[in-house]
């Protein structure tokens, strides 16, 4: 199917529909690149430039100025497009922010609040959109041709995996921002229902005949590679590090696993709005959201006896920055996200930030003590994706078994 998409203020472009985004904007098969943008009318005809049927559009291509340059540059890649330029958009400038499932409620608010303190230094103002997904999917998208300009993702395999594979991400970019690139950290908890009725109190409960247990699926999502490893922790302190042991416990938790979704955030809607399972294995963000949109008496938060340190990095999509403008703005939107008001934004989306310095007391002390184990315990993200989560892997071998 032929879509058109409208990029940021002055490009339109034509290509094949690929898929819809969570924000309402599509990826296209533009021929030699994927382009994301909002989906302009089906009446539209890029023949048809000075008759745009969308009364929107028709006052805003009549002061059209086609500048020689972007011509050029957007012809030699097969695109169809029209240039619009409405006074003062010439220095308009575009982040694509390409996160993973559950920071949807946090970036939109971190947007709002960038976009206020970067018109206050004086900059124009920027556009500003954001992707959401399952971590592994995300990766992929952006491996294939989804033109981030930062990625906020899962865990750092996922963002190494786009280095390795495309080389727009330089090997240390964990070393370009604080704390390895993670502006705060996050664990694993359980959410259960209100009363916590079966009694679930720890992993070993999630073996149980009686327990079902909702978990995303470890090939697309980073929260769901987070649980496991968090299972995989407490299998290997529980038998004393017998592996064997391990492998069957986790086997028998994915025995009670009745569906995989892709992502975090619909493994928390299955659990949540279907009322499918006893207990989901969330982001300790996710499980306090679940609390506050759906109130008293619906769920309950339980800590396991050992969790993980999780944390999700960020980074700038060298590859895809197509100006010296666009690279500091975006430079800028991920060195921000260590600014107090930014940390005190993110304890406010239930993330352990690192700054306290602007937060409430009421964010800062509502976390639970938890024994969180680093990555590292277990070889680092570099020898835990390929060992756990690769083709043929700890995860395929054990549910190949069920």
């Amino acid at each position: 199917m032929l879509r058109t998409i409208q990029i940021g203020s002055h490009v339109l472009a034509q290509g094949t529909f690929i898929r819809r985004l969570d924000d309402g904007q599509i990826e296209i098969d533009a021929g030699n690149r994927r382009m994301v943008g909002r989906p302009i009318a089906r009446g539209w005809h890029p023949k048809a430039m000075t008759k745009v049927r969308d009364g929107a559009f028709r006052k805003t291509f009549s002061r059209i100025s086609l500048r020689r340059g972007v011509v050029a540059a957007l012809t030699s890649l097969g695109l169809t497009f029209g240039v619009v330029m409405p006074a003062g958009a010439q220095e308009g400038t575009e982040i694509l922010n390409v996160s993973y499932d559950p920071t949807r409620e946090f970036y939109r608010q971190y947007n709002e609040l960038f976009s206020a303190w970067w018109e206050s230094e004086g900059h124009a103002p920027v556009t500003l959109r954001q992707s959401h997904g399952g971590s592994g999917g995300q990766a992929r998208a952006v491996i294939d041709g989804l033109e981030a300009t930062v990625v906020t993702l899962a865990l750092s395999a996922d963002i190494s995996a786009i280095a390795e594979r495309t080389g727009k991400i330089p090997e240390d970019w964990q070393s370009r921002l604080p704390h390895n690139s993670s502006p705060y950290t996050s664990t694993i908890v359980f959410l259960v229902r209100d009363g916590n009725p079966l009694g679930i109190e720890d992993w070993d409960d999630l073996a149980r005949d009686d327990v079902a247990v909702i978990t995303p699926n470890p090939k697309t999502s980073g929260g769901a590679r987070w649980n496991f490893m968090a299972a995989w922790a407490w299998a290997l302190e529980e038998y004393d590090g017998d592996e064997a042991q391990a492998r069957a416990y986790l086997g028998t938790l994915f025995r009670n696993v009745p569906v995989l979704d892709t992502g975090a955030r619909g493994a928390t809607n299955t659990f949540v709005q279907r009322g499918i399972g006893d207990v989901l294995l969330a982001w300790e963000n996710e499980a306090f959201l679940a609390l506050a949109e759906q109130g008293d008496g619906a769920f309950d938060i339980v800590v396991p006896s050992v969790s993980m340190l999780a944390e999700p990095p960020v980074t700038l999509v060298d590859g895809n920055i197509t100006s010296e403008r666009q690279r500091d703005v975006a430079e800028a939107y991920l060195e921000q996200l260590y600014s107090p008001e930014a940390q005190a934004l993110a304890l406010q989306n239930y993330y352990r930030a690192w700054d306290t310095s602007a937060a409430s007391q009421e964010d800062i002390a509502r976390f639970p003590e938890v024994t969180r184990l680093s990555i590292d315990d277990f070889g680092g993200w570099a020898d835990v994706q390929p060992t756990f989560f690769g083709a043929g892997g700890v995860f395929d071998q054990i549910y190949e078994e069920q």
